[in-house]
């Protein structure tokens, strides 16, 4: 028999806000960049719905939580670094594929914290930007072997090895922010120069292990970063 109902298994359209909501969640989401790009991703809340003329209980409302806030703001950018580690691997020339890979992803952190934040943490599995995580970083990896494969990156340099990169670019960021916004162009400049193959000079310590990676990464996380 014939029905007007949806199929089985298929969600209803989303029904579009009313004018005054939409209006209160442009403003909470512009509101939120401005505060974790100046204080990171453990920015109050509170701040957030202040700053976008709304009650905390707004803020809820639409965001449930701080990731569903966090993942709101920060899929654009995600998916800009994406698009740069998909490009970098079809690069005839693999160094040059490592360093738009490296670049777009300090271009992207470059006077926002939270995105530092985010950059250098795991999100949990179940985030809807876990995925889009995991495929930069196995593009990555194919990014490191094609420049192994070139002979252009330093033999014993491994995919774990660019969370360095990442973490110390935090750091450089938020000492330099407003001081010398472009100095950390510089340091991932020295920084490549030490990843060429030519340079390579034995080094005194193992890399982690993708095991210690990914634990050192949910530390980072684990701070309340993107939870309350």
């Amino acid at each position: 028999m014939a029905t007007d109902q949806p199929n089985a298994g298929q969600a209803a359209p989303a029904r579009p806000l009313r004018r005054d909501a939409q209006r209160n969640r442009d403003a909470l989401l512009a509101a939120a960049r401005d505060c974790f790009a100046e204080h990171g991703l453990e920015a109050p809340l509170e701040q957030v719905a202040k700053r976008a003329g709304v009650a905390i209980g707004t803020l809820y409302r639409h965001f449930p939580t701080r990731l569903d806030l966090v993942q709101a703001i920060f899929a654009e950018k995600l998916a800009a670094w994406l698009r740069a580690a998909e490009k970098a691997v079809t690069m005839p020339d693999a160094w040059e594929g490592l360093c738009l890979f490296l670049e777009t992803m300090c271009e992207l952190q470059a006077s926002d914290r939270g995105f530092n934040d985010l950059a250098s943490m795991r999100l949990p599995e179940t985030a809807c930007l876990a995925g889009a995580q995991t495929r930069i970083h196995q593009l990555g990896v194919r990014v490191v072997e094609r420049a192994h494969e070139q002979g252009s990156l330093r033999a014993d340099l491994t995919p774990e090895d660019l969370a360095f990169v990442i973490w110390a670019h935090s750091r450089i960021t938020e000492a330099t922010h407003g001081i010398a916004p472009d100095a950390w162009r510089r340091h991932l400049h020295l920084m490549l120069d030490g990843f060429r193959a030519e340079h390579a000079h034995p080094l005194p310590v193992p890399p982690l292990t993708p095991d210690q990676l990914y634990r050192a990464m949910l530390r980072l996380g684990g701070n309340g970063a993107c939870s309350g």
